[in-house]
């Protein structure tokens, strides 16, 4: 008995996260492709993935996986920077020919190539990320003379998930970060957690213009772009109503259902889907 569905394009794309932040990415993939429809896991009981081991990432990555391909999936999208550093490989390994895997990482170090050869470029994002040195290798891989200040922001992805999006607390926390002194003299800061694309406004209003920075949401939503028509996998326009997305969740938090709500501009239909312990 086979599991795929009888048109390949008609199947769904599969997006992952720890939380809420992953939404930033899959907001910008439905807005570059209209006609898809998302399957998205936020794996809100883990969260943060920035605070967890290796192990415990890949591990949850690949059970997620599961839920993903069970959904018939043709595309796996790892909305999370920390699993991409953790379980990128280990992901296209475990999904095969199954489905086609894009992290967060390759897009946006090519993106750095394209943009900000020889320049000082800054980066911000979560102690697993940051610790991984997994950015900092693939842009000395590229030998194009970027000059990469990275900095770990623990306190910014729990900050976003309880919701201080704006305020005196996030002003200070963000100030704290963007003013150490790891991140003087850059031209351009990538925010290397989808978390930090919902505090943005506060980062560009601290530089003033002095400092571009970088969401990679839709430098990420134009590779899937990319990969699926290079597959002639792109969904079909559809009579009717836009595409119904799922979300699953594997601890309901009603944060996410809100964030999920003001993100897609509709009600949307949360499903508990609890991993192991």
């Amino acid at each position: 008995m086979t599991t795929s569905a009888p048109d390949p394009a008609a199947r769904p794309i599969g997006i992952f996260d720890s939380g809420i932040g992953g939404l930033t990415v899959a907001r910008a993939v439905a807005q570059r492709l209209p006609h898809e429809r998302l399957v998205y896991f936020g794996d809100t009981a883990h969260l943060p993935y920035g605070e967890k081991s290796t192990a415990a990432i890949q591990a949850y990555s690949i059970k997620i996986c599961d839920v993903l391909l069970r959904q018939h999936c043709k595309l796996i999208l790892i909305a999370c920077n920390s699993a991409s550093a953790a379980a990128y490989e280990l992901v296209r390994e475990y999904v095969g020919s199954k489905a086609l895997v894009v992290g967060m990482i390759d897009p946006v170090v090519a993106h750095v190539g394209r943009h900000y050869a020889g320049r000082p470029v800054g980066l911000i994002g979560t102690k697993q990320t940051v610790g991984s040195n997994i950015y900092r290798k693939k842009i000395d891989q590229l030998d194009l003379g970027v000059d990469l200040h990275a900095l770990a922001t623990p306190l910014l992805v729990p900050m976003i998930e309880e919701g201080f999006f704006e305020g005196r607390v996030s002003e200070e926390i963000i100030r704290a970060y963007l003013d150490h002194p790891a991140l003087q003299g850059i031209e351009a800061l990538l925010l290397a957690c989808t978390h930090f694309p919902l505090i943005k406004p506060q980062m560009e209003a601290h530089y003033q213009g002095r400092v571009a920075v970088v969401d990679p949401s839709d430098v990420v939503a134009a590779t899937v772009a990319e990969a699926l028509a290079g597959r002639q996998l792109l969904a079909s326009p559809a009579p009717g109503a836009g595409p119904a997305h799922h979300f699953y969740v594997s601890d309901f938090t009603r944060s996410f259902e809100e964030s999920t709500r003001l993100f897609f501009g509709q009600e949307v239909q949360l499903e508990h889907y609890p991993l192991w312990e």
